[in-house]
């Protein structure tokens, strides 16, 4: 069965493609712009990878180290929603793993003559997950790592915690609500730290500087397609209990950030896929030049029976080996390029001005299947139109030319 497959004749598209795909010395300068085409689409696909995996490199770790730092969700309760009703409520939708009351709002922090803004969280409980270095902890005040070396503070030592919510004082007007707590621990604040620094407390401590008003719940779902899945449930079960209360997922939290990525992608792989456009027109220069100098072929085989839709397969057969062959070295040697420079990390970049110590590539398979799937069309187009003039030449005139 094998050798009658083997044996079995080509058809004649294939072959013509392939006899004009060889190279002789009087096509030579027709094959080396077909070779210039098949090279520069493989530059183009390999360029479109390394950028696209270079990009997905830094933004996976981005999203890594800011989801780290994000509930999965986080429920803003109305005010005077009865919070304890709430946090049952959530936690009996099917997936929620843990539901905690959070209480969040603005404050600064003070040491001696040291003051610096800061996003108070109180939470109940151990340590939430979203302090990384500290999870899981006793309740405490905890600052990140990165504050707490430039301003020399150690475990023990205490610090003030001011809220701008003031009190009002018998004799003296508003005065600032102030706790003096001992710092607890520190934990992993990592290099994209905003300016506005989270610091942790007991939930009744943010209550005593932040009034009961900006409660929150947070939830854990088990991770952040389970999260994102548990969002529509979690709305339909507050309705009752809590009218008004904002469910947001880390999706809806890093709205803004992870619409930025995807523009930054977007554009990279327009701006790169301009290399292809150019090798797709080097490609039908390439068979321009073969349907110009086969002239007199063409019209021969046409007046020998071969139709015009037989000559279009045939010089659409010859684009696409070229195609073919350039999508696979582009592709292969784009994607063994990428896993190199990231396995063995052999671009390094300075970590203090970076999140990361060396330039990260990662290859998603969604994007070298747009990057092949494009190409191969782009390049198949325009096959067709230069093989649509092959087939459109007269085989007489063709013949006497």
């Amino acid at each position: 069965m094998a050798s009658r497959l083997l044996l079995r004749p080509w058809p004649f598209p294939w072959l013509l493609a392939l006899r004009y795909l060889k190279s002789t010395r009087r096509d030579a300068f027709a094959s080396f712009l077909a070779a210039v085409a098949g090279l520069g689409i493989a530059l183009g696909v390999a360029a479109l990878i390394l950028s696209l995996a270079v990009i997905s490199g830094f933004q996976e770790a981005l999203r890594g180290e800011l989801l780290s730092r994000t509930p999965e969700i986080l429920i803003d309760l109305p005010p005077g929603a009865d919070a304890e009703a709430a946090r049952a409520a959530v936690a009996g939708v099917v997936g929620v793993r843990s539901a905690r009351l959070e209480v969040r709002g603005s404050g600064w922090i003070v040491d001696g003559g040291k003051v610096q803004p800061v996003e108070l969280v109180g939470f109940e409980g151990p340590v939430p997950a979203f302090f990384p270095g500290a999870a899981g902890k006793a309740p405490g005040l905890y600052l990140p790592e990165g504050l707490a070396t430039r301003w020399g503070i150690r475990p023990g030592e205490t610090l003030d915690v001011v809220s701008p919510k003031p009190t009002l004082a018998p004799f003296g007007g508003p005065v600032p609500r102030v706790r003096s707590l001992p710092l607890a621990g520190t934990y992993t604040s990592g290099k994209t730290q905003d300016e506005r620094e989270r610091i942790g407390l007991p939930r009744e401590v943010a209550e005593s500087l932040l009034g009961r008003t900006n409660r929150k719940i947070e939830v854990t779902a088990g991770g952040l397609d389970a999260a994102l899945a548990a969002a529509p449930d979690l709305a339909a079960a507050l309705a009752p209990v809590a009218p008004g209360s904002v469910v947001r997922t880390w999706q809806d939290l890093n709205r803004p950030l992870l619409f930025a990525l995807r523009l930054e992608k977007t554009l990279t792989f327009v701006a790169v896929f301009l290399i292809v456009l150019v090798a797709t027109l080097a490609l039908v220069a390439s068979l321009s030049l073969v349907i110009a100098s086969k002239r007199a072929e063409i019209g021969m085989l046409g007046a020998m029976g071969a139709t015009g839709k037989t000559l279009e397969r045939a010089f659409r057969t010859l684009g696409g080996l070229i195609a073919g062959i350039g999508l696979l070295l582009g592709g292969t040697g784009g994607v063994v390029a990428a896993w190199v420079l990231d396995h063995y990390k052999l671009l390094p970049v300075p970590g203090r001005v970076y999140f990361l110590d060396y330039v990260p590539f990662l290859v998603q398979g969604g994007d070298l299947a747009w990057v092949l799937l494009l190409t191969f069309a782009l390049a198949l187009l325009a096959s067709t139109w230069a093989a649509r003039r092959a087939a459109a030449l007269d085989p007489l005139e063709a013949i006497h030319r």
